[in-house]
């Protein structure tokens, strides 16, 4: 019964690890600012 009880609190643990570090993740990339969306090489259009 010992085992049977560190087994779920060690998958308990993990499942917690795992969700925190995913909300970490979410929150870093939400913090980050938008890059604007600007070419870095543009093309005079000849036909215009």
């Amino acid at each position: 019964m010992h085992r049977m009880l560190a087994a779920a609190l060690t998958a308990l643990t993990a499942a917690a690890l795992a969700v925190a570090a995913a909300l970490g993740i979410v929150a870093a990339l939400d913090a980050t600012p938008e890059q604007p969306n600007v070419p870095l090489v543009t093309f005079d259009r000849a036909g215009e």
